[in-house]
């Protein structure tokens, strides 16, 4: 639990985060930032437990941070410093030596595309520069867990899926756990092993994608056209129906494989996708009521 004076940012995040890559989801204030504080120690909690990498953060020393990597939602850098003295420091800081400090932020800033333009002063370089410094930052001293809060903020759309390529990448291939804190469904769905979603301070749900994905029994229908013409007559029939555009989702019945069959036919539209039906993570972004 988290206040600050009357207000409550976390009334309690209840959850188990595990290995690979997890997305911390929910809307602007829902309380991912001030979690991601908790976990770091830079904050005291008012109440709960608290366990990162079996320690609690809140009296554990620089040994414990220094297996964690961060980089932050601002993007407040200091201008005058260059990329790589920037990397280096931070890397310093996470107790490597000066010598292994300096390979290891010249490596990381190759790694996230920045290797020609290391040696730039970080208040010349663009937002989406800067967050790929702060991504390196977070990288260069090999943590065992990465927390990144809000790392595409501000990017364009190509930009964005470059870095949510780039994070992929250093989670599978180089087995650091990463925790991406995020309002953008789509962004979760794309990278994440798992999902927490935060809103009003508290968890809603918590899990893998894999399990998300299984949903509820049923069939999951997309048609070329029409599709709203074959909703009312599944619908007229006493099937559950919900449509979005051309895809259809119904619930579990007997005879409806033979119903949609029928249906389709009769409307003489060509049928694109038949199968189990799934939910995605915003079906249960919003079954939470959020």
């Amino acid at each position: 639990m988290k206040r600050y004076g009357r207000t409550v940012a976390l009334a309690g995040l209840d959850a188990d985060i595990g290995p690979g890559i997890t997305g911390l989801l929910g809307s602007n204030g829902a309380g991912k930032t001030t979690f991601i504080s908790l976990a770091l120690g830079l904050r005291t909690r008012d109440g709960g437990a608290l366990d990162v990498l079996g320690h609690d953060p809140a009296v554990a020393g620089i040994q414990m941070r220094a297996r964690i990597g961060y980089a932050p939602e601002h993007h407040d850098l200091p201008s005058e410093l260059a990329a790589t003295d920037l990397v280096r420091h931070l890397a310093e800081m996470h107790l490597l030596p000066h010598r292994a400090a300096v390979q290891r932020a010249n490596d990381a800033l190759w790694l996230v595309g920045l290797g020609e333009e290391r040696f730039r002063p970080v208040g010349t370089m663009s937002t989406g520069q800067r967050q790929r410094v702060k991504l390196a930052s977070a990288i260069a001293h090999d943590p065992e867990l990465v927390l990144l809060d809000e790392p595409t903020d501000g990017l364009d759309p190509v930009q964005r899926t470059e870095m949510l390529d780039l994070i992929r990448r250093i989670g599978t291939e180089f087995g650091m756990h990463i925790v991406v804190s995020s309002h953008h469904l789509e962004e979760v769905e794309r990278i994440c092993d798992a999902v927490v979603i935060v809103e009003g301070g508290v968890v809603v749900h918590a899990g893998t994608l894999a399990d998300v994905r299984r949903g509820p029994e049923g069939l999951m229908v997309e048609v070329d056209d029409r599709a709203d013409e074959l909703a009312a007559i599944l619908t007229e029939r006493g099937y559950e129906v919900t449509a979005d555009g051309a895809v259809l989702r119904l619930g579990a019945a007997d005879g409806i494989h033979d119903a949609v069959r029928d249906a389709v036919a009769d409307l003489g539209i060509g049928l694109r996708r038949l199968g189990p039906r799934g939910r995605t993570l915003e079906d249960v972004y919003l079954g939470s009521g959020l």
